[in-house]
């Protein structure tokens, strides 16, 4: 059996909370717009800037709002990120299994790459796929659907994920969806979304991803 392994970035493999909510601050102060509450910013770990940015500053600023996020990403952002105590073990454990392993994030391709290289991951992962700057493909569900097609030949796909949205869209590709509980969705929001599985530990997760396979 040939399956194709993928993993979301933030909330899966890495934590970017420090790096992503600073950059959304950022956003907001130039834009003099005011501060969400910290449980407003948990949620936005996840979902594509697209999505977010509307709820904060309206539809008519999202763009430079974006832009400003970006600026500082690009600048300081994407290392203010952690891997997961253990995801490096697991990486390496689902590899020798004989999996194939790819990252399907709604960030940019280019910063997706560029964290996935600097933590030392690059290694172990085949490709990384992610939306483009002016948000092609940023739905989970298009991306999947893209990286599927542009990998033929596996009799089985898995997506792992800590948010309700990479399980839906696994589920909308034919694809296994393994839930992750150490990210920013809950075990219930993962649970309704469809996951198979929740792995609850790094560790978990390569016999989670065999459990899901088994006919």
């Amino acid at each position: 059996m040939t399956t194709h392994v993928y993993l979301d970035l933030d909330g899966t493999l890495t934590d970017p909370y420090e790096g992503i909510t600073k950059c959304i601050l950022y956003a907001l102060d130039e834009l003099g717009c005011p501060h969400p509450d910290d449980d407003y910013l948990h949620s936005c770990i996840g979902p594509p800037l697209w999505d977010m940015f509307p709820e904060l500053v309206g539809e008519e600023l999202t763009r430079r709002a974006v832009d400003l996020y970006r600026e500082r990403f690009t600048a300081v952002g994407w290392k203010e990120n952690r891997p997961y105590d253990g995801i490096h073990d697991a990486l390496e454990a689902i590899a020798s299994a004989g999996h194939t392993m790819f990252v399907a994030t709604a960030k940019p391709h280019m910063h997706a790459a560029r964290i996935i290289e600097y933590f030392g991951m690059g290694q172990l992962i085949h490709n990384v796929y992610g939306s483009e700057l002016d948000g092609t493909r940023g739905r989970k569900t298009d991306l999947l659907k893209f990286a599927v097609e542009k990998n033929p030949g596996a009799t089985a796909h898995v997506m792992v994920g800590d948010r309700r949205h990479d399980l839906i869209a696994a589920v909308a590709n034919g694809m296994t969806p393994v839930g992750v509980g150490w990210g920013y969705g809950s075990v219930e929001e993962l649970a309704a979304a469809g996951a198979s599985s929740i792995a609850g530990h790094p560790e978990d997760l390569p016999a989670l991803i065999q459990i899901g396979l088994a006919p």
